[in-house]
């Protein structure tokens, strides 16, 4: 963590970060103007905080454009916080959310969230789509023949075979890119937009790295669920990759970031 920490103690890197929080997905140009810093200097600053983890550059045709990474400070989370108080931290932290909440942007930013895997590509493939892994690690099972065009249900492993959430399958190009459609279940009445979410699988030597992106955020509450729940599945399928089991607390269900 030396180089997180290290990249964090400069409040010119802190100021970044702020802003990639309060608007996420920005060009260099963009940040530019936000920081108000020369283009050289503050590509230094990104270099940093992406070798550190905690920016991720994702390209758009001809422009690199950057998105706050949270896994890195999510590590440090449970590693020196959750040890200590977090019932106290979390209350704070409705608190402080409640309070910010009129304040924000209506605009929903996109969500990114990187991860690294010890597994091959075609490992993490197949634990996004078998519907016997994901029941596993993310408490539901994603059943579909994952073709383009192909719909697909998030189905609770509980048994019931409750359906919470569906979707179309977009793209898909095995093992490395899947694309797919987050929608409201049957008996949600009005159904919202669907939003989208790119499974982007990066192989390189024996790892992989894993670039989960979910746009087209309906509200904000949708996007503060979503921000806790992707850290949790995850880390899920990390460990389950890497050591063969699950963490051992519940897979958070994604259902209750989409109600």
């Amino acid at each position: 963590m030396d180089a997180i920490f290290k990249a964090l103690a400069d409040p010119t890197r802190r100021l970044v970060l702020d802003r990639l929080r309060e608007h996420n997905g920005q060009t260099l140009r963009e940040l530019c103007e936000r920081v108000e810093m020369a283009r050289q200097s503050l590509t230094q600053h990104l270099d940093i905080l992406e070798r550190a983890g905690l920016v991720t550059v994702l390209r758009r045709g001809r422009e690199r454009v950057h998105y706050i990474n949270p896994a890195p400070i999510h590590d440090i989370e449970l590693r020196w916080i959750s040890e200590f108080d977090q019932p106290r931290l979390d209350a704070l932290g409705v608190i402080r959310y409640r309070a910010e909440e009129s304040a924000m942007s209506t605009a929903i930013p996109n969500y990114v969230y990187v991860t690294y895997i010890r597994a091959s590509a075609e490992q993490v493939w197949r634990a996004l789509t078998d519907a016997d892994l994901t029941a596993r690690y993310w408490g539901h099972a994603n059943v579909s023949d994952w073709q383009p065009g192909s719909p697909w249900e998030h189905r609770r492993a509980d048994g019931s075979g409750a359906i919470d959430v569906v979707g179309k399958v977009l793209e898909s190009d095995p093992p490395t890119r899947l694309v797919i459609t987050f929608e409201d279940s049957p008996h949600v009445e009005p159904p919202r937009a669907p939003s989208i979410v790119t499974f982007l699988v990066e192989p390189h030597h024996d790892i992989v790295r894993l670039t989960v992106t979910h746009e087209n955020l309906p509200n904000q509450e949708m996007y503060q669920g979503i921000s806790d729940g992707w850290p949790a599945v995850l880390a899920n399928l990390k460990s389950l990759l890497e050591t063969g089991e699950v963490l051992p607390q519940s897979p958070w269900d994604m259902s209750r970031a989409h109600a």
